[in-house]
């Protein structure tokens, strides 16, 4: 019952909240179906979140969706959403990763750019700061506006996107465009509390998301800041700072509630900062203990003004600072919270990392080395900012670009949970230099000069964000059916072009299945639960296994209804267990370059992998070979079933041997009915929780043999149902014919 009390928490502050279920008498509550209680809470913190962010008709959040991270990225310069996507009904992660792991990262982040107008006033202007219910429209500290009724756009590199278009970056770039000039948020009459200083500054967002299997753990964030000038004057700004400010918080949602427990919620994260990379980072000291080893990290790439590229190794004059302190502890000490322009500039301007006690106890830093102090566990806020950029004027441009980088803490045999060893951090760092070389693309020595022999796309300037690039991934189709999942794929990865060696360089297939139980046992996380059972490769021609393709091309290409493409290959896995989950994928591998020390590359696991269910196909006679319920008898706790917060909501029993439309009927031993389920041979496990929780992050994305459907043992009303016998009935809706059956519940 309290965590559905804590699904109203946005009445509430996020980081203090109250079961809702308190307020309500006992005696109400006796009256109230679970389901109707849920649906009426829902839709209130729907139109009270909605409320919160009407005010701003331009506020626009979207989740990158094509690698192993989920990160909410807005129009106005946040990042994560406060956990609001499990309240507002969005389900919008803030920081996941892996994807569908239950893992976030990430409470609330956004810009600060700070600097001296005119050469004497302070000036701060923020996108987010510390709030215990994150963004609000008109908020203090909320001061970024995009005009009334613009969105994020969207566009891919990707030729079969929607959004597809030469100019993309990656398979996912996201656009947004926002200034702090405004006074009143626009389209309304609502004034944005206590921004009355304005540093008059445009900047354009652009974030960057790769499928790759070698770069799906980072999102880059790449930005220009154009000074818009103030009534037609210069709008000189000094020594400006720009700061990426985070407040990183590790839990694994699927194990704890997000913000049950109030502040202990938050407060059980270690912090630290690597003064070599520029890179703040965050990891669960004493949370979900088993359940969240893993890494968030902002680290600063570069940049460059009208002066030339920036960046602490090039210039000594030109530095990056980090600051941290407790969530919401406001105050003038080292570790509380900055309030007003002055105090926040400061934290801009200098960096913690540059006092005595850093890496020095001299008895009086508060308790140990500030070191020593961030790797115990605590909620704190941190901010990576570089400078001074100097004379920026009316009509000059900044650009600046930061990563967000996740990694999984490793093993140490000597280490325990709640270290911070050199040994965990290791997947950390290596993704860290992934995305600095990423960065810097066609600037090989990393001096801000295009060096002879660096242009490599001939435009004349240094082109950055360059990843090598792996085969098409290859369109594919996936069959369940009974006790087998078949598998076809089109040829299309075999025409693929290496951008680097201008070669067509494809090698061959591989073929991956997950193993038994991979969605309901540990923590999930795809491309380690995906094992390669097959590859096929050209034979005869040096590379590779020489293994040949014959064994699973076609010796005809096959077309299904309402899909226009050939397929040209076909794999079948037999021997798997219907009603349970796999996940499959194929990928594409190339041969790479040695000539250009480039290894072989694959397609990406994540931008091809279906969720499939085995079973039976639909029923043409019922009459003949009647449906039937398994597991019979079911037990409360099967082993399909993991782990959840809904766990009541989170059971599974399935229907098999049904027609291709029917209704199933499910009854008390005295006639009562239960629940009333209408099944077509299209379904995609949409009407159950499970799926949510457990099966593909889209459902469309779910593969059903047409003959079964799940249930998940509660009433119409979502009552839970006790132990016992019970009767269903299947109806034929295109026959008219109804067969009954039994089962048994034991718990």
């Amino acid at each position: 019952m309290d965590d559905y009390g804590l699904l109203c928490s946005p009445f509430f502050p996020v980081k203090a909240p109250i079961p809702i279920l308190e307020l309500i008498t006992g005696g109400l509550f006796s009256l109230i179906t679970l389901r109707t209680l849920m649906r009426l809470c829902l839709l209130l913190c729907t139109l009270l979140v909605f409320t919160f962010l009407k005010g701003q008709d331009s506020f626009d959040e979207k989740v990158t969706s094509v690698s192993n991270v989920r990160v909410a990225v807005t129009n106005l310069g946040t990042f994560g959403n406060a956990f609001r996507g499990y309240r507002d009904g969005t389900s919008n992660q803030s920081c996941e990763y892996p994807a569908g792991s239950g893992i976030e990262h990430l409470f609330e982040s956004g810009i600060w750019i700070g600097g001296l107008q005119d050469g004497t006033r302070i000036s701060v202007s923020t996108a987010a700061v510390d709030a215990p219910q994150g963004y609000q429209t008109g908020n203090s500290g909320f001061e970024f506006t995009a005009p009334a009724g613009s969105q994020l756009s969207e566009r891919s590199n990707l030729r079969d996107s929607p959004f597809f278009t030469p100019e993309a970056v990656s398979q996912q770039d996201y656009l947004a465009g926002f200034t702090d000039a405004n006074l009143i948020i626009p389209g309304t009459n609502t004034p944005i509390v206590n921004h009355t200083n304005p540093l008059f500054v445009q900047v354009n967002l652009k974030t960057y998301n790769f499928n790759f299997s070698f770069s799906d753990f980072v999102v880059f964030v790449d930005m220009e800041i154009i000074n818009l000038g103030n009534q037609g004057n210069t709008n000189l700004i000094d020594s400006l700072y720009f700061g990426l400010w985070a407040n990183t918080v590790i839990r694994n949602i699927n194990v704890t509630p997000p913000g049950s427990g109030g502040a202990a919620f938050y407060n059980k994260g270690g912090n630290g900062y690597i003064d070599s990379l520029h890179m703040a980072y965050c990891y669960d000291h004493s949370g979900d203990v088993g359940f969240t080893n893993t890494y968030v990290a902002q680290r600063f790439l570069g940049a460059d003004d009208k002066f030339g590229f920036h960046h602490p190794r090039l210039d000594s004059t030109f530095k990056s600072n980090y600051n941290v302190w407790e969530f919401n502890n406001p105050g003038t000490g080292i570790f509380q919270t900055p309030a007003g322009d002055n105090q926040r500039y400061q934290k801009l301007s200098f960096g913690v990392e540059d006092d005595p006690c850093w890496d020095n106890d001299n008895g009086s830093c508060g308790g140990g080395t500030f070191q020593q102090q961030l790797n115990r566990a605590g909620n704190r806020s941190d901010l990576v900012s570089v400078g001074p950029f100097r004379d920026f004027r009316s009509g000059d441009t900044i650009n600046i670009a930061y990563a967000f980088i996740l990694a999984n803490k490793l093993e140490d045999p000597n280490a325990n949970y709640t270290d911070n060893t050199a040994a965990q951090q290791s997947e950390l760092l290596a993704n860290a230099q992934s995305a600095q070389t990423t960065f810097n693309g066609e600037d090989a020595n990393f001096n801000g000069i295009l060096d002879p022999g660096e242009d490599n796309d001939n435009n004349g300037e240094i082109t950055r964000f360059i990843l090598p690039t792996p085969p098409d991934i290859p369109v594919t189709r996936v069959e369940a059916e009974d006790g087998k999942i078949e598998i076809y794929w089109t040829d299309n990865a075999e025409a693929s072009i290496d951008p680097i060696s201008t070669e067509q360089d494809f090698e061959g297939y591989r073929i991956y299945l997950s193993k038994l139980g991979f969605d309901v046992v540990g923590v999930p996380n795809l491309l380690e639960d995906l094992v390669q059972i097959e590859e096929f490769d050209i034979a005869n021609n040096g590379f590779a296994n020489e293994i040949g393709l014959d064994s699973v091309l076609l010796e005809q290409a096959v077309t299904f209804a309402g899909d226009t493409n050939e397929y040209r290959y076909r794999y079948t896995i037999d021997q798997v267990l219907n009603g349970w989950q796999y996940a499959v994928a194929v990928s594409a591998f190339d041969r790479g370059n040695e000539a250009q020390n480039l290894l072989p590359l694959e397609s990406s696991l994540l931008g091809n992998n279906f969720r499939v269910f085995p079973g039976k196909a639909p029923n043409s006679d019922i009459e003949e070979s009647a449906p039937y319920a398994y597991p019979n008898p079911y037990y409360f706790g099967s082993s399909w079933e993991g782990r959840s917060n809904f766990q009541e909501q989170s059971r599974k029993l399935i229907f098999a041997n049904l027609p291709k439309r029917c209704v199933i009927r499910v009854f008390t031993p005295a006639g009562d009915l239960i629940d009333e389920i209408f099944h077509d041979q299209n379904y995609k496990g949409e009407d159950i929780r499970w799926f949510e929780t457990f099966g593909a992050e889209n459902t469309s994305e779910n593969r059903f043999s047409g003959g079964e459907h799940a249930w998940d043992l509660l009433s119409a009303d979502t009552q839970i149902i006790s132990r016992g016998i019970y009767v269903f009935a299947v109806e034929d809706l295109d026959s008219g014919e109804v067969r009954k059956g039994k089962f048994t519940i034991l718990k």
